[in-house]
């Protein structure tokens, strides 16, 4: 997919919102039925957590992104590994917004709900607007599942639907009829049925098919028969919508022509981006990629990546707790290797003695903390953004680390790199908070040119770096650069570079054991100002109406920001907007852009801990705007707090 990328004016119109806006209407040739062109939709596919709907709508994704919409996705399911089927717990829900023009969230509302049971229906008809589309499974309104979500009579009979367009489908007995001259159990050919509205929802939006049958090709290919039941019954649900009268419209969306700059782009998530980000940091280092980890929801899928590109010199490590493995990381950084630990917040708490050890040895290591709900075990599958503080202070003593937040899920591949350019230039660990948002969201990554970047080079020490007052050369392993502060990298092994590590208290320069209380007030604070004195870019702020209130987020809130700024600006209200990169340090201008504001608005997905730390650093008195829901902002709910902002 190439095309050229349009001016901020063309695309800022604040539509992530709910309604779908009609562009044009015309009869498809050679057919009966009526196809509605619009400039964006928004489809949730929600079922039971057994019934495929991640698959179902990562495949949908797919085929819209090879299409050439830009999309932004919000998938959402149980912690659980299997909920009690038919339960509210148990639903497992997909949202996909997709677009002809430059989108940035999954969307407020769904246009189209395919509810594939009553608990999928009960469950999501709270956030579809009056007006949108329900596809119902028909099949699976028993009066027993109903009354197991609390359904007195079928909401398809009892008239509380009216306001919706619905739409009846038997999705389980047409896919067992599609199925019946397979050699299949009723019980497996019913577990198609996801394939069925997938086909279904494809025709209703001229998806493209050649890569689900493909891909379903390939994931059963170990078994043919039921990779042919799969694309039969997609096949079946395509037919489905092109030949029943319940369905007299179907919709085009047309490509994001103008939405990316020119080059090769595919849709990837921010889990994937950064796994891609890492290897490539390695590659850019030429050092090897080593990965200590410990499973953990949702960062689990880093570590599944990583596994399979030992062709690029990466070796992961699946340890037994999570102490092991960061211990095994900073073991491989001190052998020479881009070293990575992956975990999220409750992972950060029991490494945390090892992130301290990392700042004394003053060694690269990558700390990536992929957010969720908490505290402790918390909400495993829903995002938060509250272990801000923990990264900053969660270590005993003055241990201070750099942390970097990418802000979209194709951001995480920068991030990773800009977090490995830190990391290696000032030989200390770094922290990377990505969050469940950006971890299991999608969008379109333009992939980039080799020569787009950055050089992360390291250059290992290779003998003596100091000359003692007689004249004899040695080794210094704590002596510094004097422009970054950073010590010098000397690989084990090597001749004459032979020094001593360790937690205790270094003495300056020599690296052996020191007591001294001026040399530890020395070391701390040197340590200190290496942090303080990373070079990270000032932060930008967009602001064309020389407004009077700015609105400042960090990570994933860009998108929800974003959305509602344009929303605001579309409506003539002044807004400024700046996101921040880097949490510690502070672009060095922060603090002048944040006093020519009258007010400052941060809203967050925590109980306001970057306002806590931008009031403490800069005296300014920063408004905060929270919310941990488990879910990410929604536009229009930001548009609104941000309008009270400006008008109080």
């Amino acid at each position: 997919m190439t095309s050229q990328v349009s001016s901020p004016a063309e695309q800022a119109d604040g539509t992530d919102g709910t309604d779908a806006a009609v562009v044009g209407e015309q009869r498809k040739p050679g057919g009966t039925k009526d196809v509605r062109r619009l400039d964006r939709v928004i489809i949730r596919f929600a079922g039971d957590s057994g019934d495929g709907m991640q698959l179902t709508g990562d495949r949908f994704t797919s085929e819209t992104a090879s299409f050439g919409n830009d999309l932004s996705t919000l998938p959402n399911f149980p912690a659980e590994i299997r909920a009690p089927a038919g339960t509210l717990p148990g639903v497992s829900s997909f949202q996909l917004h997709f677009a002809d023009h430059d989108i940035l969230t999954p969307g407020d509302a769904p246009n189209v709900l395919v509810a594939m049971n009553p608990a999928a229906l009960k469950a999501n008809i709270g956030d579809v607007p009056r007006g949108a589309e329900i596809i119902v499974n028909t099949d699976e309104f028993t009066k027993r599942a109903m009354q197991k979500v609390g359904y007195a009579a079928s909401p398809l009979e009892d008239g509380s639907l009216d306001g919706y367009q619905i739409h009846p489908v038997p999705l389980t007995t047409l896919t067992v009829e599609a199925l019946k001259d397979f050699d299949l159990t009723r019980k497996e050919a019913e577990r198609s049925k996801n394939m069925f509205a997938l086909g279904l929802l494809s025709w209703m939006y001229h998806r493209p098919t050649e890569g689900t049958e493909k891909f379903l090709k390939s994931k059963f290919a170990r078994k043919p028969d039921i990779a042919a039941a799969n694309i039969a019954a997609f096949r079946a649900g395509w037919n489905f919508g092109e030949t029943t009268e319940d369905f007299a419209v179907s919709y085009e969306v047309a490509p994001a022509a103008k939405a990316f700059p020119v080059g090769t782009y595919r849709n990837i998530s921010g889990n994937l981006a950064l796994s891609y980000g890492l290897v490539t940091a390695s590659r850019q280092a030429d050092l090897p990629l080593f990965l200590g980890s410990y499973p953990i929801t949702p960062a689990s899928d880093i570590l599944h990546e990583l596994s399979k590109h030992k062709n690029f010199g990466v070796r992961t490590f699946q340890a037994e707790d999570e102490i092991a493995g960061i211990g095994a990381a900073l073991g491989a950084a001190f052998g020479g290797s881009l070293a990575v630990t992956t975990t999220s917040g409750p992972g950060v708490a029991l490494k945390s003695e090892t992130i301290g050890l990392a700042v004394s040895l003053e060694l690269p290591l990558l700390v990536i903390d992929i957010q969720r709900g908490g505290p402790s075990t918390g909400l495993p599958t829903k995002t938060e953004q509250a272990d801000l503080l923990q990264a900053m202070f969660g270590r005993n003593g003055e241990a201070p680390v750099p942390i970097v937040a990418p802000r979209t899920p194709a951001d995480c591949f920068d991030a990773a790199l800009e977090a490995a350019r830190i990391a290696l230039v000032y030989r200390t660990p770094v922290m990377l908070l990505s969050d469940g948002y950006l971890a299991n969201g999608s969008e379109p990554w333009r992939i980039p040119e080799l020569d787009e970047l950055p050089d992360l080079t390291v250059q290992f020490a290779q003998g003596p770096n100091h000359t003692l007052e007689d004249g004899s050369e040695v080794f210094w392993p704590y002596k510094r650069d004097p422009q970054t502060l950073a010590r010098p990298w000397a690989v084990p092994g090597t001749p004459g570079l032979e020094h001593r590590i360790g937690g205790i208290e270094k003495q300056d320069g020599t690296g052996n054991i020191s007591y001294d209380p001026a040399n530890h007030d020395f070391m701390v604070r040197t340590r200190q100002a290496k942090i303080d004195g990373i070079d990270v870019p000032d932060v930008e702020v967009d602001d064309p109406h020389e407004a009077r209130t700015l609105v400042l987020g960090w990570g994933s809130t860009y998108g929800p920001i974003t959305a509602a700024v344009r929303r605001l600006r579309a409506a003539g209200e002044p807004i400024a907007q700046a996101h921040l990169r880097h949490l510690n340090p502070f672009p060095k201008n922060l603090g002048a852009v944040l006093t020519h504001y009258d007010k400052v608005v941060i809203p967050e997905m925590n109980l306001g801990q970057l306002a806590t730390l931008i009031r403490a650093r800069y005296l300014v008195d920063a408004h905060s705007y929270n919310q941990v829901n488990g879910m990410p902002f929604k536009a229009e709910q930001l548009a609104s707090a941000l309008k009270e902002a400006i008008d109080g």
